[in-house]
């Protein structure tokens, strides 16, 4: 691999040189666990590392001594409360600032909350455009919102999403690889197949999420998500140390260097990272070209613009002598004087038309005498 300078550059790593899209042996990933109990039984705990109420034997009892209802005496829907009320943790919604308006949500993601009441469905707003806003400097903050947002409207696809996102963000990948499993099965898309990969790699399955990304056909997904599925399952084929399989995994249609649209940065990042992983230092710089020129021209386009063309020009310069340099500004020279004297009179004055301006001073003063 090389050593170019250019490398800290590249989407993927981090400042410190690792992989931001996850080691390639996953055992950097935060892994969800739960602590097990003596005999090997798993209980539910909740986030602070206490065991949940319902799960305290001493605490059942002392709500029986103090006249709690027994279980028998409560409804399956009552059941179900109290269950949910034992292992959810506790949250507190964020702040949101004065300055928040729902104007500032999406158009189409607002209308996905009319099914809410008109206070709750602008509750829920605000936190989403929170979540806008702080999701690149301070995921946690906005994972927060996320959280008060899927609390308030829980079964609006567009918010369990959003859920997915800033759990992805704060490097949460069970949450998220949960969340968008339950999108999925509300919404019926499969547009964040690239997380759901990615999100297994998290975990340290790469198998699992070459298994996953294999399970939906590619032409159904729109081209921006089929690359993010490339890429994706590029990075599963590194982490299982078979950096040719990652390399044709990226060989897909959208690999034109000719041509720019708002994916081919990306990936021609990743192809050029996975050349340098082959030791093929001279093709790696080459695509490593492509990406910033393609970067560059995308900066420079339109923002209606989805793609551009790219291309490279040779212009050839032929050096004149200096005999066909004069005979160039001679026959300016001669063009310009004839244009000159077809418009100008004897006196260089010369009308919008072309007439002299002495000929309508006088054909003037003719009419002026024939009036008198």
């Amino acid at each position: 691999m090389s050593d170019s300078p250019d490398r800290e550059k590249r989407p993927g790593r981090r400042d410190d040189g690792a992989r931001s899209d996850g080691p390639r042996n996953g055992s950097a990933r935060p892994k969800g666990s739960r602590p097990q109990q003596a005999g090997g039984e798993r209980r539910l705990w909740t986030s602070d590392g206490k065991p949940a109420r319902s799960a305290a034997p001493a605490s059942r009892d002392k709500n029986r001594e103090r006249g709690g209802r027994r279980d028998e005496e409560l409804t399956p829907e009552e059941l179900r409360a109290r269950e949910l009320r034992a292992v959810r943790p506790h949250h507190d919604d964020p702040e949101i600032p004065d300055d928040v308006s729902v104007k500032e949500l999406d158009r189409v993601a607002f209308n996905e909350l009319k099914t809410l009441s008109k206070e709750n469905a602008e509750g829920v707003a605000k936190h989403l455009v929170m979540v806008a806003r702080l999701i690149e400097e301070d995921p946690e903050l906005a994972h927060k919102h996320a959280t008060s947002a899927s609390r308030r409207a829980g079964r609006i696809a567009m918010v369990r999403e959003t859920l997915a996102i800033t759990a992805y963000a704060t490097g949460d990948y069970a949450l998220a690889i949960r969340e968008l499993r339950t999108y999925r099965r509300i919404s019926g898309s499969n547009e964040q197949l690239a997380l759901m990969v990615d999100s297994e790699r998290g975990l340290g399955r790469p198998d699992r999420a070459l298994e996953l990304g294999r399970s939906v056909d590619r032409s159904t997904l729109s081209q921006p998500t089929q690359v993010a599925v490339a890429i994706a399952m590029s990075g599963a084929r590194l982490d299982l140390d078979q950096p040719e399989l990652a390399l044709a995994e990226l060989e897909i249609p959208q690999l034109d260097a000719s041509r720019a649209y708002t994916y081919s940065p990306d990936l021609f990042w990743a192809y050029a990272e996975v050349l340098d992983d082959l030791h093929r230092e001279p093709d790696a710089a080459t695509w490593r070209a492509h990406a910033e020129r393609a970067e560059a021209a995308l900066e420079a386009a339109d923002a209606d613009d989805d793609m551009i063309e790219v291309f490279e020009e040779e212009i050839e310069y032929v050096e004149l002598s200096d005999d066909e340099v004069g005979e160039d500004n001679e026959d300016e020279d001669d063009k310009g004087e004839d244009e000159d004297a077809r418009d100008t009179g004897d006196d260089g004055r010369t009308s919008d038309n072309g007439i002299d301006k002495n000929d309508q001073e006088e054909q003037g003063e003719s009419v002026q005498d024939a009036k008198e």
